[in-house]
């Protein structure tokens, strides 16, 4: 899709129905729990299948969506979701949930390699980028006040991510045929910056899984820890999530003022903290304190780190591994959660997270750091009716271009 100053809204409705299932994985998890003959560890399993098929999609995909066209593949996920989740959501046989699961995470991920490599070919993708996230955010807190009062059973969260298929359909009739961005690397074969890229792809895989072992277990924790009604579990996610909204606002205010090391090792050893407060949460006060505050500064983290990795290469090939790198670390969330609770208990499993984010924080922003001081080589392809290129562009955000300058946040320093 070529980069322009108008904004992508297909890409941003991809992204939102690409990135729903993990925003719904705490109410889906519990809802197969209760609903369907399965431990809670089980559940966490079906979860974490359903989002190993969705980082499965994205690393089978990060180098073929140019060539194969971003509306084919996007019309495959979503057609996939539809199917997959649509069918869990039907039956109450475990074998075919669990298979529904899987198909409609494979087409998850279909659609969010889709949005990756299609945001990071944009001028702005951080600017993309935090309205995807918004979007997620707010649908997924919207789902959060409404699922509890339609009715107990696993069905609900299913059918609501396939029905976000079915809506986001239409968009992809304004997708290009092919994805391939206006600006390319002048050597394209290669992925530029292996070492900094496959660093903070496997930073992400442990980052996500730590973020994802408590966001799995968080309805349980309300629920049996906090002794928390599922009304008031969904009321404390809704607030979170739109605590997430006025995160992501921010950092789009916020843009490339801070750098990329601040946000991110700063954001990271402050989200380790929340999840201490949330996993040890006894009470409606800490709970909620934990959980908004953990969902405020979690997407504005993940916003710049999906900037930094469109930074690393803009034809978006890092952009979509280090998003399945991410979407690995969340599948084994749920499981990885389920385990260490039922070991260590909710404050023991909230600790041991804590710990480890701590320690992902420092290689996180040294790539940062170093990507900063980077400039990304770039080409400039004719098209038809070129858009003419200010001198600095709009919204502040990672993916500020100007003349002969790269996609990296240095650039912006011209401003």
């Amino acid at each position: 899709m070529p980069a322009s100053r108008a904004t992508p809204w297909p890409l941003v409705a991809l992204f939102t129905a690409g990135y729903l299932a993990p925003y719904l994985l705490p109410t889906t998890i519990g809802r197969l729990d209760r609903g369907l003959p399965l431990t809670a560890t089980q559940a966490g399993a079906v979860g974490s299948a359903l989002l190993l098929a969705s980082a499965a999609a994205g690393f089978l995909l990060a180098s073929r969506v140019e060539r194969l066209g971003g509306r084919r593949l996007a019309r495959l996920g979503l057609l996939l979701a539809v199917l997959g989740y649509g069918g869990a959501a039907l039956t109450g046989a475990v074998p075919a949930v669990v298979a529904g699961a899987v198909v409609g995470g494979f087409g998850s991920g279909t659609v969010t390699a889709v949005a990756a490599g299609g945001i990071a070919a944009q001028r702005d993708p951080h600017r993309v980028t935090t309205l995807g996230l918004l979007g997620v955010s707010a649908l997924a807190g919207a789902l959060y006040l409404t699922i509890p009062h339609l009715g107990p059973g696993h069905a609900m969260p299913l059918a609501a991510l396939a029905l976000t298929a079915v809506a986001v359909w239409p968009f992809t009739g304004r997708l290009d045929g092919r994805t391939a961005p206006v600006r390319t690397l002048a050597e394209s074969g290669r992925l530029p910056h292996r070492r900094a890229g496959l660093l903070l792809a496997a930073a992400m895989t442990c980052w996500s899984l730590a973020q994802n072992s408590l966001w799995g277990v968080s309805g349980r924790i309300g629920l049996a820890q906090a002794h928390l009604s599922e009304v008031t579990v969904g009321v404390v996610f809704a607030v979170a999530l739109g605590a997430g909204l006025l995160g992501v606002v921010g950092a789009g205010a916020l843009g490339p003022r801070l750098g990329l090391a601040v946000p991110i090792g700063g954001g990271t050893a402050l989200i380790a903290g929340c999840i201490a407060l949330s996993a040890s949460a006894t009470g409606l006060r800490s709970f909620a304190g934990g959980e908004v505050a953990w969902n405020l500064l979690y997407p504005v983290v993940l916003s710049y780190v999906i900037g930094l990795a469109s930074d690393l290469d803009p034809r978006g090939r890092w952009a979509v591994l280090v998003g399945s790198a991410s979407s690995l670390g969340t599948a084994a969330g749920p499981l990885t959660g389920s385990v260490l609770a039922a070991r260590a208990g909710f404050a023991g499993m909230g600790a041991v997270l804590a710990a480890g984010l701590l320690a992902l924080a420092v290689p996180m922003t040294a790539v940062a750091l170093r990507t900063a001081r980077r400039t990304l080589p770039v080409i400039d392809v004719p098209v038809e009716n070129p858009v003419p290129r200010p001198q600095a562009y709009g919204t502040a955000g990672p993916g500020v271009y100007e003349a002969g300058s790269a996609n990296s946040y240095a650039s912006t320093s011209a401003r």
